[in-house]
């Protein structure tokens, strides 16, 4: 499903502090192995134009990441970080893959502890064939089970994140959405808290891009104009996202015996595929065009509950702080000092 990035945080290069702490060394040694071929494999931003493979669109989208990080630090108050000024011209790399589970019965994504970032509700493997081993794994525990492909991630500001050729292969747009989501990552974290940490970097990514053409090319522009219907088709997705988790969690709370929970919820997903159906004709782009490819079920919908269906909270947040990336960045640092869920705290704070 385009729209659906997996903004993948990657924590094995501190592989030896998940060691010490018992974490499970095969997937740590599996996912710090991965992350140095692709961290090693990257060339500087400089050599790479000079490269003749890169074609005159993926030579101008390159030298736009810099305008993209200049931007985000400067107007949106981003982390500057030596991120994003090398890439992986490597053709043949594989994708990166991240598996996601939840119960059969309730809307809780598995989630899995490692140091400092954190209790994580997806795994990110190098190796689809490691993927589908974890998959049949979390199947044998009786959990429903997805696998999804990341376009980008972030290491939190550990290391030098790369560019990759699939993000200067994208739209402009998707570009620019793509690099101010990382970066939030590595400007405001809160550890343990995946719906947290995705819905901002969704929001600071999306009207973040549209800010950035707005101000470069103008109100007026055709990727100011795609800028904002990306946001506009975030809210009907939300929206969507939003009344199917709540019909399901209905049917969750009741007093069903499992076999009939779980026939019912197939009818809820039957439901929401043909609804979906009939949203598509409201949507502007084409970045959820591919919901639903995958066969539904509480996994697939939590791991995009993770960036979509908070986005009206966060809206109302900023636009609570007079539309300024800037000073809601403030606002969600402030709260992040205080235990608890910064969703629930946000939420409480709208409301007086």
């Amino acid at each position: 499903m385009k729209g659906f990035r997996l903004a993948l945080v990657l924590f094995a290069a501190l592989g030896i502090i998940a060691f010490s702490a018992g974490c499970r060394v095969g997937y740590v040694m599996h996912a710090a192995t991965g992350e140095f071929r692709l961290l090693s494999s990257a060339v500087p931003v400089p050599q790479a134009l000079a490269d003749p493979s890169l074609t005159p669109t993926q030579r101008e989208r390159l030298l736009l990441v810099s305008q993209i990080k200049e931007f985000g630090e400067k107007e949106l108050g981003l982390k500057k970080t030596s991120s994003y000024e090398t890439i992986c011209m490597d053709l043949n790399r594989p994708p990166i893959y991240t598996v996601a589970a939840a119960p059969k019965d309730k809307l809780t994504l598995k989630t899995w502890w490692f140091p400092v970032v954190g209790r994580m509700p997806y795994l990110g493997f190098f190796d689809i064939a490691e993927a589908q081993e974890e998959k049949q794994r979390l199947i044998q525990d009786d959990l429903d089970v997805f696998i999804g492909r990341a376009e980008a991630f972030s290491t939190l500001g550990w290391f030098s994140d790369p560019i990759t050729l699939n993000l200067i292969d994208g739209s402009e747009v998707d570009l620019v959405e793509i690099i101010l989501h990382e970066m939030t990552h590595a400007t405001l974290y809160v550890k343990g808290q995946g719906e947290f940490n995705e819905g901002l970097a969704q929001i600071v990514g999306k009207w973040g891009a549209f800010l950035f053409f707005q101000k470069n090319l103008g109100p007026s522009h055709p990727r100011t104009d795609e800028a904002m219907a990306s946001i506009e088709d975030e809210r009907l997705f939300s929206f969507f996202l939003g009344s199917v988790l709540e019909e399901l969690q209905r049917l969750y709370e009741t007093a069903l015996p499992l076999e009939e929970k779980l026939r019912q919820r197939e009818e809820v997903f039957a439901r929401s595929l043909e609804d979906f159906e009939g949203l598509k004709s409201g949507l502007k782009t084409q970045r959820f065009v591919r919901f639903g490819n995958a066969p539904l079920n509480n996994a697939y919908l939590m791991a995009v509950s993770l960036y979509h269906r908070s986005f009206p909270l966060f809206e109302a947040v900023l636009e609570r702080n007079g539309h300024s990336v800037r000073e809601m960045l403030i606002f969600f640092r402030a709260l992040s000092e205080q235990k608890g869920s910064l969703l629930e705290k946000a939420r409480n704070r709208l409301e007086k």
